[in-house]
């Protein structure tokens, strides 16, 4: 096998935002009279879809959960969030991604987004980034049924299916891609597909991401491609090391 192309996350891995999407579910919560509780937050929301992740939190606190009261709710979180969006001067994207893509493009790899977040916010972001239109395939919220998340596989299968209908020689196959995640329920999802993972530190120390993902760095511009190009080489591909770091 050999690596033929890479799937990144956005929040927590392109963007680093997950306080904005903190903030923005609190105010919904405050707003339907509701108490925000932090560790409820983490256990529902990081990693997992918008749709997801309110769902929970609503039936947490007793809330009957109908398709148009969530509806309404996704649709003022995601009007606010373009709002804030707007408002900076400079996003916060994580540093290192500009490297990334040049080592894909390099590469000549397929590149693509498996999100919970919507397909609106993700392509605003890419509009204003130069190798946003080297993003050969979005996975995002809408393309899954209502309330399908990480650490459900199915959007990770979901973005095989279509890179190969996209792509009809590439024959791709979950042990030819990487996955690049942040979160446990990224991590999860993408194993369930059977993708190896880098797991970033962002939203998680290093060590409590080491134990789940495949490899681990702290920032994505520690990331050599080369350091990979032995796990996806048989017959190593089935025994991979858990810090390609180690090998550089």
């Amino acid at each position: 096998m050999v690596l033929k192309a890479v799937l990144l996350d956005f929040n927590g891995v392109i963007i680093n935002d997950e306080a904005i999407h903190g903030q923005l579910i609190e105010e919904l919560l405050v707003a339907e009279n509701l108490k925000p509780n932090p560790r409820d937050l983490t256990e529902c929301c990081l990693g997992r879809s918008d749709a997801a992740c309110l769902s929970d939190l609503l039936r947490r606190q007793g809330r009957v959960v109908a398709p148009a009261y969530l509806d309404k709710l996704l649709n003022r979180k995601a009007a606010r969030y373009q709002e804030i969006l707007s408002s900076l001067e400079k996003l916060p994207l994580y540093p290192g991604l500009d490297d990334l893509i040049y080592q894909l493009r390099a590469a000549q790899l397929k590149l693509a987004i498996v999100s919970g977040a919507r397909r609106s916010e993700i392509e605003a972001v890419l509009s204003t980034l130069a190798w946003g239109n080297h993003v050969g395939l979005i996975v995002a919220a809408e393309d899954l049924p209502t309330g399908v998340s990480k650490p459900a596989p199915d959007g990770y299968l979901l973005a095989i299916e279509r890179l190969n209908q996209q792509f009809m020689d590439l024959a791709l196959q979950p042990g030819e891609c990487l996955a690049v995640e942040d979160s446990f329920a990224g991590i999860e999802a993408a194993k369930g597909a059977g993708i190896p993972v880098l797991g970033v530190a962002h939203a998680y120390p290093y060590q409590m991401i080491h134990r789940r993902a495949t490899w681990v760095i702290d920032h994505l511009y520690e990331l050599n491609l080369e350091w990979l190009k032995p796990y996806y080489s048989e017959p190593l591909c089935g025994s991979l090391l858990q810090d390609p770091k180690q090998s550089a």
